[in-house]
């Protein structure tokens, strides 16, 4: 309805489906059979979803620990690690189940992700202008496809430090985009990202922090608002952290050392 008038017109709308990911670890004699985790996702990139979901949660700590990925039938991905690997299920006891919306609910603590961390430099490896993070978000939207033709996807992009745009990854679930994006980065080699930017389409949550410092990124820029766990996760590991991030204006919450003046 516009101006009063009805009609009738077809509209593209972001796909959203369920995704079982399954893990089996432990010797071909004696397997490990476990059903890992449910998420709402956009289908595509599901091999690295699953991989970036495993790495930023602790349960990988290298792209070598898998043996093999395969999907199932539609809908359902196995990740079999290698023999010697044993993988961290110590905060997975629990079992998962991620929404498109909010990703998992009563998420470790600040010191959990320490514990799992390989990660943990608070060093500054580099400096960027304030311009070159103000041309991040038109970057991104000039090369965000999905969200153009649905206007309900999200997006987790990566650019090196002068700006250029190196990955993108979309999805309904802000979480899911992420671990797509991490995903990628880790069958590249790419990992640890202490030398690259990484713009977020929505707002900075606790969780899309947490799965940052798991890659090892050293600026995570968002077009909205973080939250308060966000910002205490980014001041803890030494990440510089921006929101509302405008052609022209940001808030720099964290880490400000690493924007030129």
């Amino acid at each position: 309805m516009q101006a009063g008038e009805t009609t009738q017109v077809e509209d593209m709308l972001a796909t959203e489906e369920p995704l079982e990911i399954r893990l089996i670890y432990g010797t071909k004699a004696q397997p490990v059979k476990k059903n890992l985790a449910v998420t709402m996702r956009t289908p595509g990139n599901d091999e690295e979803l699953a991989t970036g979901f495993l790495y930023t949660e602790g349960i990988i700590s290298h792209i070598d620990d898998i043996a093999s990925c395969e999907e199932l039938r539609e809908n359902v991905i196995q990740i079999t690690l290698n023999e010697q690997v044993k993988p961290n299920l110590n905060h997975q006891d629990r079992n998962f189940y991620t929404t498109s919306s909010c990703g998992v609910c009563g998420k470790a603590s600040i010191d959990a992700i320490r514990t799992e961390c390989n990660i943990y430099d608070k060093s500054v490896p580099f400096e960027v202008t304030p311009e070159t993070v103000y041309q991040l978000p038109q970057t991104l939207r000039e090369n965000q496809s999905m969200f153009r033709d649905t206007g309900g996807i999200h997006a987790a992009a990566l650019f090196d430090t002068s700006g250029k745009l190196l990955m993108v990854r979309e999805d309904v679930g802000r979480h899911n985009a992420m671990d797509k994006l991490v995903g990628a980065v880790l069958k590249s080699g790419l990992i640890p990202l202490n030398n690259h930017l990484l713009l977020l389409s929505g707002r900075a949550s606790f969780e899309l922090v947490q799965k940052a410092t798991m890659a090892g990124v050293k600026l995570v820029a968002s077009v909205g608002a973080p939250s308060s766990l966000a910002v205490e996760t980014a001041d803890e590991f030494g990440i510089t952290l921006i929101g509302f991030l405008k052609q022209d204006r940001m808030n720099i919450y964290t880490g400000a050392e690493r924007i030129k003046n």
